[in-house]
């Protein structure tokens, strides 16, 4: 109870210091900017003003109010309709709209009309809430601001905010690096989630939502906007997907249209209309940005390694948190009207790469790419100005931006090109009627299971994990595991029941990234398979000792292996306990379940 005495006071003092300046008070100078989105702002007192705009481009509404709004223009342009494709932890409806000529209410039926989709999301993290009002402009626009046309090709299925719990959990202190709105939300959902990390294990109600909706739907490109945090430079709508500059992808005739046709259309829409597109930049070193930035695949954890691993073409658009928000929501407008102009102008194309992406049938499957780069070229990097000075709270040099440009030509770029793991491709998974949480997460992605219809004996792979270490504290909510693998074959007996999972099938790579044990984004990495790391039957030193005495009378061979590991590593030959635990694992009596992956692989 003192405790809790002491630390009130404190957070009273701390509530007092904070009321003396503004949340934006120490962010860097913001370069002055003016562009011909400005002219998307329609006037105080338009009948369809949008409550961003409204409040002159500096705030953005709460959610009751974005759906009220929404459902309002629904009611008012037969374009628009609003759906709930699912509900949020707290018990919030997740609000989608379908924005198409034909007036269509249900996201399933939107392939039937022939036109592709694109699937605009905002507000996976609520307080990087860009795309919800951006969207918002856009749609207004299409119903009532003459671009209806846009709909002639295209639909458009817009989620303002995928987040909704963490949106209302709104502040003026939320998000610290970030230039606007005045209230934002928060990074997590209320169940404390990352759900930019939550696409492969699907633990969250509004991942799982939004997974089905993307299997109804079939959107022929996946926008997931955000705002980045990170150094200061002069772009301000920053993206990235898999494939960019003909690197790595999991789909690479999808990533091959990204790079060569959207991109340098997307950015020449962006450049007429003011702003300055640019590659997504995470920096080598914040406090010294002349070491470079790195670009490498994203783990499928997130959308852009997600979406391209399922043959989404996707993109991760970060617009720049120290550009002022009236600068990102316009330059988020353009961007999903450019894409939706790209998307139907090369329709056929996009989804002739789609279908090649999806037939194929890679052999081998590159996965981990959490390594350090190992290949580096240089681009001309539009930065902004900044010198340093000794911080007494950091007690080193700290980056102050000055907020002109300062271009960087020839900036390092390091890049990762070997990825940490390769997979040879099997034909098929069996999953054990025991594991009901790795088949719903499977049946959450859409992958196809067949039931095996009676007992069946077969010769098949299984892992034994080696050296697998788990997380001392949980991440997203789960406990994590790194191991390595040898591989077991024997002949087994799979109960009626289990579940075969192919390989030949659109979402088999998908499949092979969730069940390979190795990989850090499978079930088993993100902590499903604990009861494996336990054992459950031991063995007293009484019976061991002259157990292995015999063994090794009656094998010389397992002898010599004993001795030559007591020659050469003297920490066991000094611990008896290691010494006779060794016996035991070559006994007849070890448990053959401890550390055996449950899941058996067909070759």
């Amino acid at each position: 109870m003192k405790r809790q005495a002491l630390a009130l006071p404190i957070l009273a003092l701390a509530c007092v210091c904070l009321s003396a300046f503004t949340p934006d008070e120490f962010l860097p100078p913001a370069p002055p900017w003016s562009g011909a989105s400005e002219a998307l702002i329609v006037p105080q007192g338009h009948p369809w003003i949008t409550p961003c705009e409204q409040s002159g481009m500096t705030d953005s509404p709460p959610y009751a109010e974005t759906v009220a709004w929404l459902e309002k223009l629904a009611a008012a342009s037969p374009l628009v309709r609003v759906i709930t494709f699912g509900r949020t932890a707290q018990g919030r409806p997740l609000c989608a709209v379908i924005a198409s000529r034909e007036g269509i209410s249900e996201a399933a039926k939107l392939p039937a009309n022939g036109k592709p989709t694109v699937l605009a999301q905002g507000g996976i993290h609520s307080g990087e809430i860009d795309g919800k009002d951006a969207g918002m402009m856009l749609l207004r626009d299409i119903a009532f601001g003459g671009k209806g046309t846009l709909l002639d090709h295209a639909n458009l299925l817009f989620i303002p905010v995928l987040n909704a719990d963490g949106h209302e959990r709104r502040s003026i202190w939320n998000r610290p690096n970030q230039r606007g709105p005045i209230h934002q939300g928060w990074r997590t959902t209320a169940q404390n989630l990352n759900l930019n990390r939550d696409y492969m294990k699907a633990q969250a109600p509004e991942m799982a939502a939004v997974l089905k909706l993307i299997q109804e739907s079939k959107p022929a490109l996946y926008l997931d906007i955000h705002v980045t945090d990170g150094v200061d430079y002069q772009y301000d709508i920053t993206y990235g997907f898999q494939g960019w500059d003909g690197g790595f992808a999991w789909s690479p005739k999808i990533g091959q249209w990204l790079d060569q046709t959207l991109r340098p259309a997307l950015d020449a829409d962006l450049k007429t209309a003011g702003h300055i597109p640019g590659p997504l930049v995470f920096a080598k070193n914040k406090r010294d940005l002349s070491q470079g930035i790195t670009l490498k695949p994203y783990d499928p954890r997130f959308s852009t390694g997600y979406g391209d691993l399922r043959h989404l073409p996707t993109l991760l658009i970060e617009n720049h948190s120290l550009k002022p928000f009236r600068q990102r929501v316009l330059g988020t407008c353009i961007l999903i009207e450019s894409c939706l102009r790209i998307v139907a102008q090369h329709r056929d194309d996009l989804q002739q790469r789609i279908s090649e992406d999806e037939a194929a049938r890679p052999q081998k499957i590159s996965l981990n790419w959490n390594r350090a780069a190992d290949h580096q070229t240089t681009m001309n990097f539009a930065g902004i100005a900044s010198d340093n000075s000794n911080s007494p709270a950091s007690g080193t040099q700290e980056v102050r931006w000055l907020g002109t440009p300062q271009d960087h030509p020839k900036l390092p770029v390091h890049h990762l090109t070997k990825p940490g793991l390769t997979v040879t491709r099997p034909k098929a998974y069996f999953i054990p009627v025991t594991k009901p949480d790795i088949l719903s997460v499977l049946a959450s992605h859409g992958i196809r299971m067949e039931p095996l219809k009676e007992d069946t004996t077969l010769t098949l792979d299984h892992y034994r994990l080696m050296d697998p270490v788990v997380s001392a504290t949980p991440f997203e909510g789960r406990h994590t595991m790194t191991t390595q693998v040898k591989t077991e074959t024997g002949k087994h007996t799979l109960p009626a029941g289990t579940m075969r999972v192919s390989t030949d099938q659109p979402l088999g790579d998908l499949a092979i990234a969730l069940l390979e044990p190795e990989h850090l984004d499978s079930l088993a990495a993100w902590g499903f398979v604990p009861e494996i790391l336990q054992r459950t039957e031991y063995i007293e030193g009484y019976v061991i000792a002259p157990l292995a005495e015999r063994m090794m009378e009656n094998d010389p061979k397992l002898k010599a292996e004993f001795e030559a590991r007591l020659a050469t590593d003297p920490a066991f030959a000094k611990d008896p306990e290691a010494r006779l635990q060794w016996f035991y694992e070559r006994s007849p009596f070890y448990d053959l379940e401890y550390l055996r992956y449950p899941i058996a692989i067909e070759r």
